[in-house]
Formats: structure tokens, sequence, C-alpha cells
């Protein structure tokens, strides 16, 4: 490609150097090529060789056939430019437009393949950048016949920091570095993955095996390359997964629009009396609901956030009709207990305009995939999973099961209350 663009500007020579949209002194042709380019093949040089008395119109901004006495801009090619199908290398591919050396080639059997710029096109904009007076970014791309985006963007990458100086040299090494570190070149070898594999046999987790290598000095490597690798072996049908002391989980990286909950008229968590997050006073409560793979049988969780006294109600359908029912219950069981409830957007939570007319207990609505907002309930339910594991079928799970678990839990001392139990706190908060 190189000698394409450089044999050309041989050809042109004449008209080059003759540019009288260059206000300065005239300068050697030579002056513009890069040292030590090779020739071109026969049969290109003479398809170019035939383009050279091409001219270009401005006001039609496309090739005319027809010679013109005015330098011809075309010349441009001739000073390291490329000709491809790129929108940024490109200004003559708008539809009904022809004329450009690609068309040319293509019509001759030869192709030009897209590329980004070339060194000889850097050392051609390292030259261009010296002339006097000095040419604009516009015009400099026009010669090069590529986009002033493109020419812009090359300068401001690869100008070098302490005088603003473009040098093709320079800016060559930089371009070859960025690619080096590109993510697309991976950086580690078998060798490094071998240590990382051994590691992982022995126990250790990715997070541990990357802070343990980079504070030996052996290899930098994020915990998170590391679980891609896994995920790469597990996809190939690789068993490295299974070394991993915990499942690995979905993660919804990029959720698009919001699904859940859509239910008009819905009170914001943030609306909720202050009083119930300071935790100031009681009969303000979060509730969940524990499903099971197995079957529909789940159960209902209500977590009171002052004291944590737990309530559970067994479900044998995460249905609204089931949900309003069980809960309608559980208040009239104890309605001074009750002032508003925290709820997430799951779809058994639709009915609650049924709960607050027959109790007039507030309900409120989290943000969607924000669970920390019902921290204290999610919390309580990995107390639950003490007794009802995950993965554990809840069809044989009685109401009378789900209310000695509740007790169990409202008698166990805990760590924020002193040490005392939830059902302790809630006497001496009644007995004020």
């Amino acid at each position: 490609m190189l000698a394409v663009n450089f044999t050309l500007f041989a050809t042109l020579r004449k008209n080059v150097c003759n540019l009288s949209s260059w206000a300065g002194p005239a300068r050697s042709c030579e002056a513009l090529l890069p040292p030590n380019e090779s020739t071109l093949s026969s049969r290109r040089h003479e398809v170019l060789r035939g383009t050279a008395d091409i001219g270009f119109s401005k006001s039609a901004r496309r090739f005319s056939a027809e010679p013109r006495q005015q330098p011809p801009v075309c010349s441009c090619v001739a000073l390291g430019g490329v000709d491809s199908q790129g929108k940024c290398n490109n200004r003559f591919s708008k539809k009904g437009r022809s004329g450009t050396l690609d068309e040319i080639f293509r019509q001759e059997g030869l192709t030009v393949a897209y590329h980004q710029i070339t060194p000889a096109e850097r050392y051609t904009l390292a030259t261009l950048r010296k002339q006097v007076p000095a040419l604009s970014t516009a015009a400099m791309a026009r010669l090069m016949d590529r986009h002033r985006s493109t020419i812009a963007r090359e300068i401001a990458r690869n100008s070098c920091r302490y005088d603003g100086g473009y040098r093709h040299s320079k800016a060559q090494e930089r371009t070859n570095g960025r690619r080096s570190r590109s993510r697309r070149n991976s950086r580690f070898g078998s060798q490094d993955w071998d240590v990382v594999i051994r590691l992982l046999r022995e126990g250790l987790s990715p997070d541990q095996i990357s802070g343990r290598l980079r504070l030996e000095r052996r290899l930098r490597i994020s915990r998170e390359s590391i679980y891609r690798f896994i995920r790469r072996d597990k996809k190939g049908g690789g068993e490295l997964y299974r070394l991993l002391r915990q499942p690995s989980k979905w993660r919804k990286r990029h959720p698009g629009a919001e699904k859940r909950g859509r239910l008009s008229g819905k009170r914001h968590i943030s609306e909720r009396p202050a009083a119930a997050q300071r935790r100031e006073e009681l009969g303000h409560w979060e509730m969940d609901t524990m499903v099971s793979p197995a079957d529909r049988h789940c159960v209902l969780t209500l977590v009171e956030r002052a004291t944590g006294c737990l309530l559970l109600g067994k479900l044998r359908s995460r249905s609204v009709a089931a949900t309003n029912r069980r809960v309608i219950q559980l208040i009239r069981a104890q309605p001074h207990l009750f002032k508003t409830i925290t709820v997430d957007n799951g779809t058994e939570f639709h009915g609650y305009a049924d709960i607050e007319r027959a109790t007039g207990t507030v309900f409120y609505f989290a943000t969607p995939y924000h669970s920390w907002e019902r921290g204290t309930n999610e919390n309580t339910n990995g107390l639950v999973r003490q007794y009802i594991p995950k993965r554990t079928s809840m069809r044989h799970l009685t109401q009378a099961r789900c209310t000695e678990i509740a007790l169990r839990l409202n008698n166990r001392p805990r760590k924020r209350h002193a040490y005392l139990s939830p059902i302790e706190v809630l006497a001496r908060s009644l007995s004020r």
C-alpha cells in the first residue's frame, strides 16, 4: 500500500511541486517522501500513472475526466493518503458520487483494503505540519484524502506532551504501544494460566490468587480476568468452575427497561416516615417471600425494623390472593403493631391496596434491584435459611413449623440489641 501511494507521487511530481495553494516557498518534492520506499508492480504502476492527469472540482466534489490548469488536489493521494471504504477515509463515498481510486482499482481487478493511518502517512503528516505558513487541519486532511476528524485525532493522540510537536517516529511508537496493551491482545500465556490453575486446585479464590501473585511480584492479573478464564473454560466443557468455593452467580450488568412490578400509584420508599428509617418507633415492617425452585410453595416473611421480630406465613402459591389472605390474617392477630410495610416489586404484592383497605396499614415499595433498601428483611431471610435451606421443597412445610421457626429466631440474642432477644426488646418497648 505504501508503494501504491508514493509511486503515484512520483508520477505527479511536477504537479505537486507547483501547488499554488501553499503560500510559502516551494519545497522539494522529495521532502514529502519517506526514505527507502519500494517500487510498485508494473501493472498497478500503469493504473496509477493513468490517474495522474485526473482533475478535481471543488464545486462538484468529485473527480473529473477533463484536465485542469490549476494543480490537481487529487495529488493528496501521492502524499501518503489512502482511498478506502471507511467513513473517515473517503470523502466521496456518498450515493451518486464516483471516481475514487478505489473504484478505478476495482475496475482493474485490484482491491484496496481498509486500514488505519500508516507509517508513511504519519511521515507525510509530520512534513505537512512544518509548512510555512501553517496549514489547517482541514487543509492537511484534504491533501491526504482523509477526514479532518481522523487527522485531528491522530495529532491529539500522538503529539509530544512537552512541546506539542508531532514527530512521525514517536507517533508510530505510541501507536505500537497502545496496540500491544490492547485487551484484544492477551498478555497471559499458557504458563501464566498453569500457575492460576494450580492455585485454584489448592483452594485459593480468584481474589486471593490475584492478590498473592501481585504481592510476590510474579504476575499482575485481576480477579475478573481469572473469572472470565473460568467461564470460558466452563463453556468449553471444562471443570475449573467446580474449584470455586461458591457457585457463580448470574449478574445482570446492563438491565434493560424495568419490567417488574409495573403498577401505578405505588408509594416509593423515599416517602416513608423518617421514624421508620431511623428505627425510632414500633410498627414499621419489611416483607418478602422465600421461594423454592422445586414447587410453587413459599414462605412469607415479615420483620419489624426496630426490634427485629419475625412473623412467618406459609403460602401454597405466590399469588396475589394467597398473599393477601395470609398478610391480613397476620396483621389482624396484632393490629396495634402495624403502621407501615415496605416490600419489593414482586407481583405477589400487587394487591396491596386491598390490604390497606382491610387493615389500614400503609405500603411502600423499594427501588427495583435495590435489595439493600430492605436490608433488615434480607438479613433475616438468611437466618431463616438455617431452618429452610435453599433448593429445599416447601410442600410439606406447615404453618405450625413456620411459627416454631419464628419463635426460635425471636428468642435468639442479637448483637445490635446488646445481646437481648427481639422479644425482650419488644416487651420493653410496649411497657414504656
